[in-house]
């Protein structure tokens, strides 16, 4: 009998909401059309992720399988959650105990353990694989996030980034952190986060070189945190900088009024 809640990464207890997200996350995993080089192994596993699927999002099917699953594996199941967590003065097993919470939704657990051992000084990557510390890392910036924690996500996204940039891994999840990445910066921390910061952060994504459509966006949000702040001058430098690379850029109407921009400024070296 396949474990269909291990299969998903979830518990017995997931919500509706739960699968469905793990779902789409794993099938992202796996996808045969991403997964080039292992393409049988891939649709193989796709299928038995369908078949999990189908059936735990089923109320009816789900409460038949449960009667069995809890027959076969609630017995003598053995608690690996527990077994991590007695290991405490093994870094190795407290950095998968992080993975583990996370993979299985237990976000608070997983952000404690992360901040009382490895936010200061010892790495995650010193102690997983490269591709469960991608993982890892990928989940923790998601749950910083989520508690607008915008300045440890950002830092997390960008390791991943970076990483990435030295040794393909992430391939089609990349575009996802790129996102990420821009929609932290541009608009998560406007508001949350000073002035300076969110100026620095912009210049950062700058210097990843994107694209000139993004550069030239950033630019624009620079440009626009020098108005609010009102300092329209440099705000007009920076607007000139992304017409200069894109003359289509959208959103800058009420820009340009605010900022007194009638035509080309003289650029200077911000």
């Amino acid at each position: 009998m396949y474990n269909y809640y291990e299969i998903l990464s979830i518990t017995p207890h997931s919500s509706i909401q739960e699968i469905k997200r793990s779902f789409r996350r794993k099938a992202k995993e796996i996808h045969p059309d991403l997964n080039a080089d292992a393409r049988k192994r891939s649709e193989e596993e796709m299928k038995l992720l369908l078949t999990a699927y189908k059936v735990l999002i089923n109320p009816e099917k789900r409460k038949q399988y449960d009667r069995v699953y809890k027959k076969v594996y609630s017995r003598h199941a053995f608690d690996y959650r527990e077994y991590l967590k007695r290991k405490k003065n093994d870094y190795y097993s407290q950095a998968k105990l992080i993975f583990y919470d996370l993979l299985k939704f237990r976000r608070e657990d997983a952000i404690n353990l992360y901040n009382s051992l490895f936010r200061d000084g010892l790495e995650l990557e010193n102690y997983l694989s490269r591709a469960d510390y991608m993982d890892c890392v990928f989940l923790l910036a998601e749950s910083f996030a989520d508690r607008g924690e915008y300045i440890l996500a950002y830092e997390l996204y960008k390791k991943i980034y970076m990483y990435e940039l030295k040794e393909p891994y992430f391939h089609h999840f990349i575009e996802e952190v790129i996102d990420r990445l821009r929609e932290i910066v541009c608009f998560k921390m406007i508001g949350a986060v000073e002035t300076d910061v969110i100026i620095n952060y912009l210049h950062d994504l700058i210097e990843f070189n994107f694209s000139n459509k993004d550069t030239a966006f950033f630019y624009k949000k620079i440009a626009e945190v020098y108005s609010d702040a009102g300092n329209n001058e440099i705000a007009l430098i920076y607007l000139e900088k992304g017409l200069n690379l894109n003359h289509k850029l959208s959103g800058v109407k009420k820009l340009k009024e605010k900022i007194g921009y009638h035509g080309a400024v003289s650029l200077q070296n911000t």
